[in-house]
C-alpha cells in the first residue's frame, strides 16, 4: 500500500500510510489501543476502503499480491483472517470440526445445503491438528474456553491453506495457559511457511519467528524495522507513553 488514508465519519483513522509486506513474511503491527491497527487490517481485507486522493494530491494505491481488484471469496482464500471476536454466542451448538469445515463455505456453521467432501473434512482435521486442537473436534463451540475457540477459529482460517494469516489481537481475553498454547500453535503455523500478519498490543504475542515489527500510533507508522531494533525499552516507552522494562526468555520479549 502507498499513501493510504482511511476516515471514519469526520475522523481520520489512518494517515497516508505506506507499507509493503512480502508474501510469506512474518510481521507484527504493534501499538496502543486505538492507534489504527485493526483499521489497517480491515483495509487490507477490503472491509473498509481508503479515501480517494483529491486532484493534486499524491497518488494512492492498495495492492494484494500485485492485484488491486479481488473477488471477496477469492481474497478470503488467499488471506485467512482471525478477528478478536469469539463465536461462542453466535454458534454455541456447533461442534469444533463443523465450525472449521464451515470455513469452506464462508459460514458460521454447517447447513443442509452445504455439501461436505472427504477432502474438506481431511483438511479441517489437519488444520485442527496443526493448532493442537484435535480434541476439540466434537466439543460444542459454546462449551469451549476462549482459548479453545480462538484455536478453532485459526484452524477454520487455515482450511483454505492461505498464503497469509492475519491475526487481530489473538490473545485478547485469554488466560496465561491459553496464551501459552496459542503462541505454540502460532509458531507451528509460521514454521509451515504461511506468512503471519500479527496485530497486537501484547509483546508476548510476538513469537520468535516474527522478525519484522511495525510500530503504530495515532493512525501513523512511527517505525518499521527488525525486532532487535524496535523491541527496546526506550523505543517502547516512547510508543506506549509509560516507562517500561523488558525481559527476554526463549525468544519472547515481555514488558513490566
Amino acid at each position: 500500500m502507498h499513501n493510504v488514508s482511511v476516515a471514519r465519519g469526520d475522523a481520520m483513522v489512518l494517515h497516508a500510510l505506506s507499507l509493503q509486506i512480502r508474501l510469506g513474511e512474518h510481521i507484527a503491527l504493534l501499538g496502543p489501543n486505538g492507534c489504527g491497527k485493526s483499521t489497517l487490517i480491515k483495509t487490507l481485507t477490503r472491509e473498509q476502503y481508503p479515501m480517494v486522493p483529491l486532484p493534486g494530491e499524491p497518488p494512492m494505491h492498495l495492492r494484494l499480491m500485485g492485484k488491486e481488484r479481488w473477488d471477496l471469496s477469492q481474497l478470503r482464500s488467499s488471506f485467512g483472517v482471525v478477528s478478536a471476536d469469539l463465536p461462542g454466542e453466535r454458534t454455541p451448538h456447533t461442534p469444533g470440526l463443523d465450525a472449521v469445515i464451515a470455513g469452506f463455505f464462508g459460514a458460521s456453521a454447517l447447513w443442509p445445503n452445504h455439501v461436505v467432501t472427504d477432502a474438506m473434512e481431511t483438511r479441517a482435521r489437519e488444520a485442527l491438528e496443526l493448532m493442537r486442537a484435535t480434541h476439540l473436534s466434537s466439543k460444542l463451540v459454546g462449551a469451549m474456553s476462549a482459548g479453545e475457540q480462538r484455536r478453532v477459529m485459526i484452524a477454520r482460517a487455515l482450511v483454505h491453506r492461505p498464503a497469509m494469516l492475519l491475526l487481530d489481537e489473538p490473545s485478547n481475553a485469554l488466560d496465561l495457559r491459553a496464551q501459552h498454547e496459542l503462541r505454540l500453535a502460532m509458531r507451528s503455523v509460521a514454521q509451515t511457511g504461511t506468512g503471519l500478519i500479527l496485530v497486537t498490543h501484547q509483546l508476548g504475542d510476538i513469537i520468535p519467528e516474527i522478525e519484522r515489527v511495525v510500530l503504530m500510533r495515532a493512525g501513523r507508522i512511527l517505525a518499521d524495522g527488525t525486532r532487535a531494533e524496535l523491541l527496546q525499552e526506550q523505543v517502547l516507552t516512547d510508543l506506549f507513553e509509560v516507562e517500561l522494562r523488558l525481559t527476554e526468555r526463549d525468544g519472547f520479549v515481555h514488558a513490566w
